[in-house]
């Protein structure tokens, strides 16, 4: 993974997973043009995937609008499929998805997964695993909408209880149904870091 940039260095940075389309409901697309509006307005810059289409696009735009920093880092074989978006702040196109997640993790000073599908899984699975292994201790969270992750929750409830699954290391993996409590968690669990 590229080196970290020290927080003291650069604003505080939270990269979000989410998908690139919209879903089947509008609630999908409107929180995550909330978060991004949330983040910008806790001086928090946007890391994602770059996308300019469906729920990123509408991450991105938020921030954007708001007046925040959104950072995007896209694959160049995704860059014309995901509508790479070129009116961010920095746009990084680098050349494969192991390249983007560890600039995408370098970049950031904490996780929050959105409702997505198997690319955000993969990617949030991915800062899980790295916790897991020592390789960052940058808080993790995801914004349960609905009950969106509630399966996906009780599977790693299941995996721990198996033992499969340590309890500190499901515990690094918290989850709301409120994005502004989440956020603010997430958030404070970065400055407790500090």
């Amino acid at each position: 993974m590229p080196l970290e940039q020290p927080l003291s260095e650069r604003s505080l940075r939270v990269c979000v997973f989410c998908g690139s389309s919209d879903g089947d409901r509008p609630a999908y697309r409107e929180l995550a043009a909330a978060v991004g509006r949330l983040l910008v307005e806790r001086e928090a810059g946007v890391v994602y995937g770059g996308g300019g289409l469906g729920c990123m696009g509408a991450l991105a735009d938020a921030a954007l609008a708001a007046g925040g920093t959104v950072v995007g880092v896209i694959p160049e074989a995704l860059a014309a499929r995901e509508a790479a978006h070129r009116g961010l702040t920095a746009l990084h196109v680098v050349g494969s998805m192991h390249e983007r997640k560890a600039l995408m993790a370098a970049q950031s000073d904490a996780f929050l997964a959105l409702p997505g599908g198997f690319g955000t899984l993969e990617e949030l699975f991915e800062v899980v695993t790295w916790r897991q292994l020592g390789y960052h201790d940058k808080p993790i969270a995801v914004v349960n909408l609905d009950g969106y992750y509630d399966a996906l929750l009780d599977f790693c409830d299941r995996a721990r209880d198996a033992e499969f699954v340590k309890p500190g290391d499901r515990a690094s993996l918290h989850a709301g149904g409120d994005p502004v409590a989440t956020i603010d968690a997430l958030l404070a669990r970065v400055a407790s870091r500090a």
